[in-house]
Order: C-alpha cells, then sequence, then structure tokens
C-alpha cells in the first residue's frame, strides 16, 4: 500500500503523506473510509509511529483527513471549506508555474499536453 524510499532525501513522513494523498486522490480510499491506524502502518513500515502521526496530521490539517476521537483517523469529503482553500492555493500557484514555464519558452500546448497525460515530461 505505502512505499517508502529510505533513501530518497525526502524526510518519512511527507513520503507517508504524499502516499496517503495519491490513494486519495485515485480513489482507491474512498470519502469517510477509515485509514489504517498509526500503528498499523508504522508497523507495516517498521517505523516510528510519531513520524506517521506527523504525516497524519499534515493530512488533517490539509483537508484529506479528518479524526475520530477514539474510532481513528477517516478520509475527508471532497466538499470541505479547508479543501476548496488549499484548492485556491493551489491554483494560485499553478498560475505562477505556467507563466514562468511559459517565460521559458514553454508553449502553451506543451502545457495543455503535460496536463493531459498527467506525467512529468521530463523523464
Amino acid at each position: 500500500m505505502i512505499q517508502i524510499d529510505y533513501r530518497s532525501q525526502k524526510a518519512i513522513y511527507e513520503q507517508v503523506r504524499d502516499e496517503l494523498k495519491k490513494l486519495i486522490m485515485k480513489g482507491i480510499l474512498k470519502e469517510d473510509e477509515q485509514i489504517p491506524s498509526v500503528r498499523d502502518i508504522a508497523g507495516q513500515l517498521a517505523i516510528n509511529p510519531n513520524t506517521i502521526q506527523r504525516a497524519y496530521r499534515e493530512l488533517e490539517n490539509e483537508g484529506f483527513i479528518y479524526s475520530v476521537k477514539g474510532r481513528g483517523n477517516f478520509v475527508s469529503p471532497r466538499e470541505n471549506a479547508e479543501q476548496n482553500e488549499r484548492i485556491c492555493e493551489l491554483k494560485q500557484n499553478f498560475k505562477t508555474c505556467a507563466s514562468e514555464l511559459l517565460y521559458l519558452g514553454v508553449t502553451k500546448e506543451e502545457l495543455i499536453d503535460i496536463l493531459q497525460k498527467g506525467e512529468n515530461s521530463c523523464d
């Protein structure tokens, strides 16, 4: 389910957060579905539970999950105020990035192609 690259320069909690985000965005983890407990993931990956807790805290701050005291963590519904705020922030980041790419000579068609394929064209 979650894969960690121990040689990566990216922090382990960031890798866990990003892997869970991918599972949520791809619909593998569905709205209001309970996600594995901190202990379960920490045991599977053989890492400190505090690392997983930090990833979960960030996911909650970003609006991807919510916690229910005594029951665990669940995938947030897509329509939520925190997510709308995050969408606005990401759109602004996208505009800035797209403007810079256009300035550097990437064409609009190339940008559209990147968005349609959803892949990194530099690979």
